[in-house]
């Protein structure tokens, strides 16, 4: 029985939760739509990572609100190469990407809902 709980609790979350895409998609996406690119760069087993995708990705509102302003991409460090030549420090780290591949914003660490929205708020 806490199986099914945890298996409908799970797929509930995904209905709300952020989709990301890959990098190749945005780049498409992004000639549609000139929204920036929103790279978000983790390694497997990072609980800052983790925390961010339940405490802040996973959030309706959160999701909805970055939606309407980035093309969400997640690039793990374990199974993908970064692309534009980009170096990280630790994870999570967010790259914001204009169309002509230039990097307008780069946010390292982890954060909450209020201080991640504030961060990216004025990206453009």
């Amino acid at each position: 029985m806490n199986k099914i709980i945890l298996a409908i609790y799970l797929a509930s979350l995904s209905l709300f939760a952020l989709e990301f895409k890959s990098y190749d998609t945005a780049l498409i996406e992004q000639q549609k739509t000139k929204k920036l690119i929103m790279i978000k760069v983790v390694r497997t087993g990072c609980r800052y990572c983790e925390n961010m995708d339940k405490e802040v990705f996973a959030d309706k509102e959160m999701a909805k609100w970055l939606k309407e302003r980035f093309i969400p991409v997640q690039i793990n460090l374990d199974e993908e190469e970064l692309p534009l030549g980009l170096k990280v420090s630790f994870t999570p780290t967010f790259y914001f990407v204009d169309k002509n591949k230039k990097i307008v914003k780069k946010i390292p660490g982890a954060w909450n809902i209020e201080d991640f929205k504030s961060l990216t708020e004025t990206i453009k």
